[in-house]
């Protein structure tokens, strides 16, 4: 067919009021028109629709779009209405979810021609009825869209997609269009080749937003600062994504409860509600929408002004995907992910079960993730790189770690020792496996292939595993190490890594991040730190709180950290508490531990806060949501009525370790537990006193792996965890 440039420009006005075409725009359209097959890797706000949208309008024909999602087909063909007035035939979605009257309006309309674009999901392209109906009428071309969603290496894999190069040659051939925000080269093969298109013109646009900014947190303060964060923009419009249906439902009530107009969405809900609250959103009668990753492919909401991952995503695509649904229209777009090692644990657990193949992949693919959060490089380089893009500049500018560097080191010699060992081995390994053997770290993997005999064992023990994984990642953005995907991850020598081992010279890498281990999901709010999350403090104020804490010290007899710990000094000098309600707001501070060492710590921030003209924030209080969990209540009162701990265990179906971790949460809120009776009838009184003078007397932290290794073998872990909730009850709370 053949369709001048003229004709294409007059009608792009026409149709959707633009002048000229974006980017690879045009040349797309001129592929499709002319018969041809073409792949179209595009971020998300690039304009992929239009690619597709135009060339359907202007074609003889119906243009069959693939689409994964219900709430995306709504969205386009609502979109190409409103662009086409007078004539709702147009555009049709068919899927389930239609009633048989519907359905018989969409046949009529593809039947007498009227129907330019027609949106299915690959379940419903399946159905006999629908493969005949549409053999019947003349078909321009076939757009896959979303099309990661056909490799098992992309990160919304979904097996239906893989039978559709069958079902186009069942209906009967015609041009190809692939569509995709998100493929990294092997993805992109793996779609061509499923496909059949491996003859498509490819048209790759540069995966770099540069209006977005992107910023890794520490999970240890998750919820108060994304409401404090949330209230610092008001009346911008955000998504927040989680990784459960659980945590998208809790997360939109306490969001509600502070003020903040939110909604859930996930698949859980019934079909309406979903399109009512995303409705709501696109219409601006709310600002946040919680979701799970359901939401949001295709939905065109240019001013969406923050992407917050409350869970780290499973996968990078997953995360570029998300986070480009920020400022679309190239305005202010703010990224945060919140991370915590916990979570990966989580995600691999979830792998269980899976074929062992599938298990491989999604692990490799967290792994890349893991890499990500944890890396002190440019994240925009970072993710260019992972998409095969280079970057060339130094600082982006737009990053967490751009705006506020790690120091750097002269890191050749860690360089060599990593390319060194991987040319000493006889086989390929991966990255954490490398890293454990330059750390020391013995595990099975390790015995088996007996790579704790190798004089490379332990050369690095000075070192912990993740510096060792972050060298190795630095090597892998220098191209000196490179890392082959088709076999799992596993880590090899470029000629430019052999070229430095031969001619070593200055290279620097960047330290790496200290993540902690992250927070329970069901942590009192009360209990809560900023510090970590949201930036440091007040210095001056810190060191005058940590003068009177060793003063309060010497008087008490007590050790510093039993009166306040750091964390909970750092909060108070960003919250600047002058009442001891506000004090318990912040973290490691209940009722007891308030009334009992507050007063003083109050009365000094008050002075200092009124000597230097402070202007104190003003959500101290985050409002909570009534717990569901009922385990809380349960051991609290079956505490109070002393009842066996084994008991208590068994009643709810817990492991004793499990009731232990509970206690601790409860207690480490502030809540006081007598758990006497029960360590009276099972430790001997000699080790009680041992454990508790060592708490009281010695510890530097309440740390349990400090108590331990102080203790020694001599003494049990259950035993020193009950010791150490009496004593945290009885001086610490």
């Amino acid at each position: 067919m053949n369709i001048d440039s003229a004709t294409l420009h007059s009608k792009l006005k026409e149709f959707f009021g633009f002048d000229s075409f974006k980017g690879d725009q045009e040349k797309i359209i001129t592929e499709l028109v002319a018969g041809h097959n073409a792949f179209v890797l595009m971020p998300t706000g690039g304009g992929k629709s239009l690619c597709y949208q135009l060339p359907a309008l202007v074609m003889e024909g119906t243009a069959v779009v693939v689409s994964p999602l219900i709430a995306l087909m709504k969205n386009q063909v609502d979109a190409i209405r409103g662009f086409v007035s007078g004539n709702d035939g147009i555009a049709h979605f068919l899927n389930s979810s239609l009633p048989k009257s519907q359905i018989n309006e969409v046949h009529a309309d593809l039947l007498s021609g009227v129907t330019k674009l027609l949106y299915v999901a690959p379940e419903s392209l399946t159905k006999p009825e629908n493969i005949a109906l549409l053999k019947g009428i003349k078909i321009s071309f076939y757009a896959i869209d979303e099309a990661h969603c056909i490799s098992e290496w992309g990160h919304d894999f979904r097996p239906e997609y893989r039978r559709l190069r069958a079902i186009i040659d069942d209906i009967g051939p015609a041009p190809v269009i692939a569509l995709t925000a998100t493929a990294t080269p092997k993805v992109q093969n793996d779609i061509q080749k499923n496909l059949g298109i491996m003859d498509a013109r490819i048209f790759r646009s540069s995966f770099n937003r540069p209006n977005l900014y992107y910023e890794i947190r520490d999970k240890t303060d998750t919820k108060r600062d994304i409401i404090r964060f949330i209230k610092q923009h008001p009346g911008k419009s955000g998504i927040i994504y989680c990784l459960s249906r659980k945590k998208v439902e809790e997360l939109a009530e306490l969001l509600n409860v502070n003020g903040i107009k939110a909604l859930p969405y996930h698949a859980g809900l019934d079909a309406k509600t979903r399109a009512e609250n995303q409705d709501r959103f696109l219409m601006e009668e709310v600002d946040v929408i919680v979701a799970t990753i359901a939401f949001g492919m295709g939905i065109d909401k240019p001013d969406v002004r923050y992407v917050i991952h409350y869970d780290i995503p499973k996968s990078i695509e997953g995360y570029y995907q998300e986070t480009g649904r920020a400022g679309r229209d190239g305005k202010e777009g703010i990224c945060i992910a919140y991370y915590s090692y916990k979570d990966i644990l989580k995600l691999e657990k979830f792998m269980q079960g899976k074929p062992v193949a599938e298990q491989e992949i999604g692990k490799q693919l967290l792994m890349e993730t893991v890499a990500y959060a944890e890396s002190n490089s440019c994240r925009r380089k970072l993710l260019l790189n992972y998409f095969g893009e280079e970057y060339t500049r130094d600082n982006c500018g737009a990053c967490d770690n751009c705006l506020h560097p790690k120091r750097q080191f002269d890191g050749r010699d860690e360089m060599k020792l990593v390319i060194e060992l991987i040319l000493s081995l006889p086989e390929h390994f991966k990255m954490d496996h490398l890293a454990n053997i330059l750390s020391g770290e013995v595990n099975s993997l390790i015995k088996s292939y007996r790579h704790d005999k190798l004089e490379f064992f332990g050369a690095g023990r000075e070192h912990p595993v993740r510096f060792w994984a972050a060298v190795i990642h630095q090597g892998l953005m220098l191209h000196l190490l490179d890392k082959e995907i088709e076999s799992y991850g596993l880590i090899s020598v470029t000629e430019a890594g052999m070229d430095f081992l031969e001619h070593p010279h200055e290279l620097m890498l960047t330290e790496d991040r200290v993540f902690s281990e992250g927070e329970d999901d069901d942590d009192d709010l009360q209990a809560v730190s900023s510090a970590a999350a949201g930036g440091g403090g007040d210095p001056v104020l810190l060191a005058m709180l940590k003068d009177l804490r060793r003063d309060m010290s010497r008087k008490l007899g007590l050790q510093p950290w039993i009166i306040f710990g750091d964390a909970s000094l750092e909060d108070m000098t960003i919250l600047y508490p002058e009442t001891l309600e506000e004090l318990k707001s912040c973290q490691g501070v209940g009722e007891g531990k308030a009334r009992k060492f507050g007063k003083e710590f109050i009365s000094l921030i008050a002075k200092y806060v009124k000597e230097n003209e402070i202007v104190r924030p003003d959500d101290f209080v985050v409002k909570s949501v009534a717990n569901k969990n009922d385990n809380k209540v349960y051991i609290i009162q079956s505490i109070d009525r002393k009842l066996p701990l084994d008991d208590i265990a068994e009643a709810k179906g817990l492991e004793m370790e499990e009731l232990l971790d509970e206690i601790e949460g409860i207690v480490g809120s502030g809540t006081k537990l007598d758990i006497n009776y029960y360590i009276d009838q099972n430790i001997d009184e000699d080790v009680v006193d041992d454990i508790f003078s060592y708490f009281r007397e010695e510890a530097e932290s309440d740390s349990l792996e400090d108590a331990m290794k102080e203790l020694g073998p001599d003494y049990d872990e259950m035993e020193v965890r009950l010791v150490r909730i009496k004593f945290l009850c009885e001086v610490a709370n």
